[in-house]
């Protein structure tokens, strides 16, 4: 069963997170209040100085199609140099569990590398908070230390292997500045409006507001990076279902990194090592283009 949107407002931050059972609509992104923009702004322009503020622009009155893009918000771009993020964790976690999290959240295979240390990681994981949720790229920087930047709600040893691919490289994903795929105008624009206010009101107790701003609040196209053609299966992109849809199909969505994931990721972060070379088997030779890569994945993805 989903558990229902969690709000927190404490005058530092606000978010809404939801967990991600198969049928529900993922996590949502914990947002900055709008204090700390402006400041969230110059971190991330000091961080990569190709970053640009972060813009939504107005609610699509449309519907969404079935495909996504996989989409990275310049404004949270940790930029194309090789970085360490450390990592831990809030609560007392065993180092099996803590090195299992950790290889899924390398999994991208990009030149940002996810390290332990035993001290405050710039990274701080929670597996008690509720939902699954992560903070967007550089904005991880803003959040107090003595608060988690990620959650993964419940995660044991016992969570199967296909949850771990699911989430935490999802999360991670978010981590590394990926926004959520159906946030794309043209997705929007796929959407019944009054259905999915409807959906999102009976299934998991949303308001009108929230499912606006969380679902039918498209990006400003100017402050993303993206891939030129969209990509249901993207690890970044929401399973909707197609009573919401005005062409009646589904979003499927994606269950771990594909091969068009991989190809962005790599266009705009540097190479990774051998994670990389093992999970891409689609581009095995190291000259082959960025653009050769993404041509490939897509004709592969249909």
């Amino acid at each position: 069963m989903p558990t229902q949107p969690d709000h927190e407002h404490n005058g530092l931050y606000d978010f809404a997170a939801t967990a991600s059972p198969p049928e529900d609509p993922g996590c949502v992104i914990p947002t900055l209040p709008s204090r700390l923009l402006e400041r969230a702004a110059e971190i991330a322009a000091q961080i990569n100085p190709v970053n640009a503020p972060l813009t939504q622009g107005a609610t699509a009155e449309g519907g969404l199609p079935q495909v996504a893009e996989l989409a990275v918000l310049s404004s949270k771009y940790w930029g194309f140099q090789r970085r360490t993020l450390s990592v831990s964790f809030m609560e007392t976690t065993g180092a099996d569990l803590k090195q299992r999290i950790l290889s899924h959240m390398n999994a991208w295979g990009i030149g940002v590398n996810f390290a332990l240390t035993n001290g405050t990681g710039q990274v701080r994981i929670s597996r008690t908070g509720q939902g699954y949720w992560s903070y967007l790229g550089t904005d991880v920087l803003l959040i107090p230390q003595s608060r988690p930047t990620m959650n993964l709600q419940g995660f044991t040893m016992n969570t199967s292997e296909a949850e771990y691919k699911r989430v935490v490289r999802h999360e991670t994903g978010h981590t590394l500045g990926f926004p959520h795929e159906h946030l794309r105008r043209a997705l929007i624009n796929r959407l019944d409006v009054a259905k999915t206010i409807a959906y999102f009101r009976d299934t998991f107790g949303w308001s009108e507001q929230q499912t606006r701003s969380n679902v039918l609040t498209p990006l400003d196209e100017r402050s993303i990076m993206a891939t030129p053609q969209a990509d249901q299966d993207s690890i970044m992109c929401y399973q909707l279902p197609g009573q919401i849809t005005t062409d009646g199909q589904p979003i499927r969505g994606g269950s771990d990194i594909n091969a068009i994931d991989f190809a962005f990721a790599r266009s705009i972060y540097p190479r990774g090592g051998p994670i990389f070379a093992q999970a891409a088997d689609w581009d095995e030779a190291e000259d082959v283009s960025v653009e050769s890569a993404l041509a490939q994945a897509y004709a592969t993805a249909g």
